[in-house]
């Protein structure tokens, strides 16, 4: 098995890859995985049929295809609306009817897209094997429901059935066209007609609950198996569309929010903040001694010495993406361009005379500014040394490409609460007070210091006693606040994180998920704003849940320069 760092980044490049190519088949330009969820404006898109559902351990890019495949038609030719308006309550039925519903829009593929037939139906396939493999056509649910995804995908998407399979839902495909043979006819000739279809689905829907529920109470008479036996059994066979198939269609993402969370729905959600009185913005070499910060510059001098980065190279590759042409006057004596009058004359002089013409001059320019915002929690103490490689290199690499770059950290007051959270007591303690530390957001590097001025101040990223919690929502706002107020063509903001917010005061007092849904709607309105764009390294962990593109960094190896290869793809994906 590979290990988890390295598997949860092929996830992550199959997921962009099969959001690529959704947008590109569906039209729609919102479109885009995040936490392995797939959502369209920010809003999830249910997944609920069973073989749209591949397992990164055993299927390969092929199933993956199928999958954005079959999810493109989906938006393409599914009205959600009106699958919402017919959708069975019933769990059994409701699985039913979606699976129906998919198997039409796989239907519609257009002829002259011969390549995505293929991929949907060796998806299918893929996951019809699988489900023999796993044994669960041995329980009647598993078995009835097998057969009737079969019978319904040769019907509508042309597909054969292996002689495996062929034998084994012979039985079980009689007695469901006994059942309902009339509607399930009907299937074919009515998948253009979404609304016509849904009435036939419906039908056999509805038919399936009432036989699988027979089935049951039969099973508990005769065989005398207790309720909950059967409800297992039930659960096991299309367990994975069973769960799907209770989540709405607008939910939002598991958060962990229980009883007193401060939102009904994740669009609702305000975030308080207690006491801001004692909040600080510092300059991080004031908080080190002189005679440490040189001990810790010295430090990192010599680890950056021994990691053999070529820093030329990667000055060149940010500019090459950051830069953009701008205009740098005029190239005479050209053989094509526009006209120039002053060289008419010699063409009359000398009529083998070409070099009449001239063209603007166009030159690299970087007008960029990039803001490096560090996690100061506690935890990335672990960590801060190779962060501190990395900022340094690229605060150095990116100053030799033209761009202006700060680096930027943050962190809390005091463990656990300060002086806020005595305040708060002080007063009766409230419910749902909101943010109950103070913070401290420090400045290793701004914007209009060089590289070589601020070297001992970005040393000061090595002093651990410095990281202590964090309030990441509200540091992302102070971060686009500082960037917004410069001049910049483009401006970059790339977070460093190893987790999600925390603070012990801020929870105990407040719902759970009062930091995670701050970050999350935070992250949200700059990536829609569209002035900034925002980037996440994920330190041993996959930020994806939070931040439309990020990166899950292994800094267990070496900073070398292939971790920079793989930051600046990141930076190259989102252009």
């Amino acid at each position: 098995m590979e290990p988890s760092p390295r598997r949860e980044k092929r996830q992550q490049q199959l997921e962009e890859l099969c959001a690529a190519s959704l947008r590109a088949l569906s039209g729609e330009a919102r479109l885009r995985y995040r936490g392995g969820r797939l959502e369209v404006a920010g809003r999830p898109v249910p997944v609920r049929a069973p073989h749209l559902h591949p397992d990164p351990e055993r299927d390969d890019f092929t199933a993956y295809r199928g999958v954005a495949d079959s999810l493109a038609l989906r938006l393409r030719h599914s009205d959600a609306a009106l699958v919402r308006q017919t959708l069975p309550a019933q769990p059994i039925a409701r699985l039913v009817f979606e699976l129906l519903e998919q198997l039409r829009v796989e239907s519609l593929v257009a002829d002259q897209h011969p390549g995505v037939r293929r991929n949907l139906l060796r998806r299918f396939e893929q996951w019809s094997q699988q489900f023999l493999d796993s044994g669960q056509t041995e329980g009647h649910v598993g078995l009835l429901l097998f057969s009737l995804a079969q019978m319904s995908w040769m019907l509508l998407c042309g597909g054969r059935a292996g002689a495996q399979t062929e034998m084994l839902i012979e039985a079980p495909r009689l007695s469901l066209l006994g059942h309902f043979g009339a509607s399930f006819g009907l299937l074919r000739r009515h998948r253009f007609d979404q609304a016509a279809f849904a009435e036939q689905a419906l039908t056999i829907a509805a038919k399936v609950q009432e036989l699988i529920e027979q089935l049951d109470a039969e099973l508990l008479g005769n065989d005398e198996r207790k309720v909950s036996e059967i409800a297992e059994k039930t659960h096991l066979a299309f367990a994975l569309l069973l769960d799907v198939a209770q989540q709405g269609e607008g939910d939002g993402p598991a958060s962990g929010a229980g009883e007193g969370s401060p939102r009904g729905a994740e669009g609702d959600f305000v975030y308080r903040v207690f006491c801001r009185d004692y909040d600080s913005e510092r300059n991080a070499a004031s908080l080190v001694r002189q005679e440490l910060l040189q001990e810790l510059r010295q430090r990192l001098d010599r680890r950056l010495a021994g990691q053999g980065l070529n820093l030329p190279r990667l000055a060149r590759r940010l500019g090459a993406l950051l830069a953009a042409p701008r205009r740098d006057g005029w190239a005479f004596a050209q053989r094509e361009g526009q006209i120039d009058g002053g060289r008419l004359s010699r063409l009359i002089i000398s009529p083998e005379q070409r070099e009449i013409f001239r063209h603007e001059r166009q030159r690299p320019h970087s007008d960029c500014l990039v803001s490096l915002l560090i996690d100061n929690s506690g935890s990335m103490r672990n960590h801060i040394e190779p962060i501190a490689l990395l900022a340094d290199a690229l605060a150095r690499a990116l100053e030799l490409a033209g761009a202006r770059c700060e680096i930027l950290g943050f962190t809390t007051g005091q463990w656990n609460g300060g002086r806020p959270l005595k305040r708060w007591r002080g007063v009766g303690q409230p419910a749902d007070p909101g943010r109950l530390n103070e913070l401290s957001h420090l400045v290793y590097k701004d914007a209009e210091t060089t590289w070589r001025r601020a070297r001992p101040s970005i040393a000061a990223l090595l002093k651990s006693d410095l990281f202590r919690e964090g309030m990441d929502g509200e540091a992302l706002l102070w971060a686009r606040q500082r960037l917004l107020q410069r001049e910049a063509r483009r401006r970059l903001l790339i977070v460093v994180s190893d987790g999600c917010p925390m603070d012990s005061a801020t929870l105990q007092a407040n719902a759970q998920d009062i930091l995670d849904l701050h970050l999350k709607q935070v992250a949200a309105q700059i990536e829609q704003d569209g002035r900034i764009e925002l980037f996440a390294l994920g330190v041993g962990l996959d930020l994806s849940a939070y931040y439309r593109h990020s990166l899950e960094l292994d800094l267990s190896r070496s900073l070398d320069n292939a971790v920079f290869d793989e930051v600046l793809q990141l930076l190259t994906r989102r252009r």
